[in-house]
């Protein structure tokens, strides 16, 4: 029996070879809030650098944060403001006209819309009745991580559906706890409907203490 070199490739040492290690640093916040948003900012816009990331969705109730990120990221971002909905006007959460003109006049984009964790036609029966709702139970899953990651990924659920972000793309989220912002990831977008098509690929800052 003659030995001679298979010349074939190997199948599995070629998957082998194609895995890929890549070590990142988190910042972690030791407190919440909103003296963390430059920072959270500056960090969101070097990762995107890195990726070449430039679809940037950003919780922002009143503007200032919104005009914060489009400033850090140029003019050449697609910043994408999400709001909190109508429904809570009634709180002053809601941003006002003059506002959402400010904000659009430097090019962002700005959405409000039903927020696609909670207050929605289910929160209303549990609030009368009790219970919870799946979508309730999933934005109390994300809120052990901290209050900013839940809202990061719905804003990015509320995005894509509005159709003003890709989903064959990664985006990077920006959201926080109360005003301002301490909490960025990269994410992979997703529609609600396809709600397990979503991936936080990577934590870029969060605080420690929810």
């Amino acid at each position: 029996m003659s030995c001679e070199n298979d010349n074939r490739s190997n199948p599995f040492k070629e998957r082998v070879n194609r895995r890929v290690k890549m070590k990142k640093s988190v910042t972690y916040f030791e407190e919440t809030g909103p003296r963390n948003t430059e920072e959270t900012i500056k960090l969101a816009r070097e990762r995107a650098a890195e990726l070449g990331i430039r679809d940037i969705v950003v919780a922002s109730s009143h503007g200032g944060t919104a005009l914060k990120v489009t400033e850090a990221f140029g003019s050449d971002a697609n910043v994408v403001a999400v709001t909190i909905c109508e429904g809570w006007r009634s709180e002053g959460w809601t941003m006002t006209e003059k506002e959402r003109k400010k904000v659009q006049a430097k090019g962002v984009k700005v959405l409000t819309g039903i927020h696609a964790l909670g207050d929605d036609v289910g929160s209303a029966f549990t609030e009368k009745s009790g219970g919870t709702t799946l979508n309730e139970a999933v934005r109390e899953t994300l809120y052990r991580f901290c209050q900013g990651m839940k809202v990061c990924v719905e804003i990015v659920l509320m995005a894509a559906d509005a159709g003003l972000i890709p989903v064959d793309k990664e985006v990077i989220a920006i959201a926080g706890t109360g005003d301002g912002a301490d909490t960025a990831i990269v994410v992979k977008p997703a529609y609600p409907r396809k709600f397990f098509d979503l991936q936080i690929r990577e934590i870029i800052a969060k605080p420690r203490e929810l």
